[in-house]
């Protein structure tokens, strides 16, 4: 009796270890389920400058942001040889591109029909602004800088 019981147990305790195991779930599948929990049209952190790292309430940093950015825009705008060339116009709409690298991109956004035809002299005042931006840190996701754009209208105030 005794060989006839190790006999019939033995396959029993073998296949017993593969029902107890649990199951591993497939790489595969976490890695999508984690890539679709991810929200890619927002970050975590929004780009930043020194002056601004001190707030510590996300929605106030944000703002300090694009006041700094469009102080500097403006700076630009306000000198005496373009204050006639923008005469009929009250916003310009810029887009804005920092790059992981901290690199600065600045480019008109929705061209107007009569704003084409300066075009070259707003277009030389952005990228000589865009090489002055340097102190940026970049936007965040999950820790990892990444590339943020966004519309900044920017005000042209008539002197």
């Amino acid at each position: 009796m005794k060989p006839s019981w190790i006999v019939f147990f033995f396959p029993v305790l073998f296949t017993s270890c593969q029902w107890m195991s649990a199951r591993l779930p497939n790489e595969q599948q976490l890695l999508e389920e984690e890539l679709n929990k991810i929200d890619w049209t927002k970050v975590d952190l929004y780009p930043s400058v020194v002056s601004c790292d001190s707030i510590f309430d996300e929605e106030s940093r944000k703002e300090c942001f694009f006041a700094y950015i469009r102080e500097e825009l403006e700076a630009n705008f306000r000198v005496d040889t373009l204050r006639g060339t923008f005469a009929h116009i009250d916003t310009l709409n810029i887009l804005v591109t920092i790059q992981p690298d901290a690199q600065v991109s600045l480019v008109l956004y929705q061209l107007n029909d009569s704003l084409k035809q300066h075009l070259k002299s707003v277009d030389s005042l952005l990228q000589e602004k865009s090489k002055t931006l340097r102190n940026l840190s970049p936007a965040m996701k999950r820790g990892v800088p990444v590339t943020s754009q966004f519309v900044l209208p920017l005000v042209l105030h008539k002197q």
